[in-house]
């Protein structure tokens, strides 16, 4: 790199990558935008400290394997972020870095070198299952007497029902559940992956008695307006035991 892009290069790879590699080019979902552009964050402010320069003075040259490696090791002493997510921030650094290469080629000698950091291997503990009776104490515990208890109430015994993450069960619209005539869900996964779910009488008919109550002149309304917090709560309040399971639904049994 010559001397008058060592200042600028990062701040221009950076933007490119963003604007035009991931959005543009790869049509990345938001997600996994805002999960890179935190990797970033993360990242610039873990370099300004240990380069001892300001943000905007930061070169792709800095961004070497050991100060890359300090990083992920601060991940999880400091912030004590899981191996699963020390392996995501490398993964959008790795993202970032095999588009630089193309870029700026005259910094493959340190790009090579933080290509190589390997993943960390980890273990993957057995999920466990929640019983019957413990399932349906989940399912009955929103206070069915107001309106965030009843959504609440469909949420979770629509969860229940298709097994959905709970980033697909916010996301149905009303226009998922009405093409299938209320008999089974659309669901947009991750990856752009679709699926129909057919859905049990029970979930059906509270679906179908929950729409009157929302907006019915758009297709595109959500059909759970704001459930996340209270239906979280009411998940992590009943049964702590499924705490441990973070970012991954424990088993549930058949109804």
């Amino acid at each position: 790199m010559t001397s008058s892009t060592t200042n600028t290069d990062l701040a221009r790879l950076l933007q490119a990558f963003f604007c035009q590699r991931l959005m543009q080019q790869r049509q990345a979902s938001s997600r996994t935008v805002s999960s890179y552009r935190d990797a970033f964050r993360l990242l610039l402010r873990f370099a300004e400290a240990h380069a001892g320069k300001p943000v905007y003075q930061l070169s792709l040259s800095d961004l070497k394997a050991p100060l890359i490696l300090a990083f992920l090791d601060d991940l999880e002493a400091q912030r004590h972020n899981t191996v699963r997510s020390r392996n995501a921030r490398l993964a959008a650094i790795r993202a970032f870095l095999h588009y630089a290469a193309v870029e700026e080629p005259t910094a493959l000698p340190v790009i090579q070198q933080v290509l190589a950091i390997p993943m960390k291997r980890f273990d993957r503990p057995l999920v466990g299952f929640l019983s019957r009776v413990e399932m349906e104490a989940i399912l009955q515990a929103p206070d069915s007497h107001t309106w965030s208890g009843q959504r609440d109430r469909i949420l979770l015994t629509t969860l229940y029902n298709t097994g959905a993450r709970v980033s697909e069960i916010i996301a149905v619209r009303r226009m998922d559940l009405e093409r299938e005539h209320g008999r089974a869900l659309h669901l947009h996964g991750k990856g752009r992956k679709e699926r129909v779910v057919p859905l049990w009488k029970r979930t059906s008919r509270l679906l179908r008695n929950w729409l009157p109550r929302i907006d019915r002149a758009r297709a595109s309304t959500a059909a759970l307006p704001e459930p996340l917090q209270s239906a979280y709560d009411t998940l992590w309040c009943c049964f702590p035991s499924v705490r441990g399971h973070t970012g991954r639904s424990p088993r549930l049994p058949l109804p």
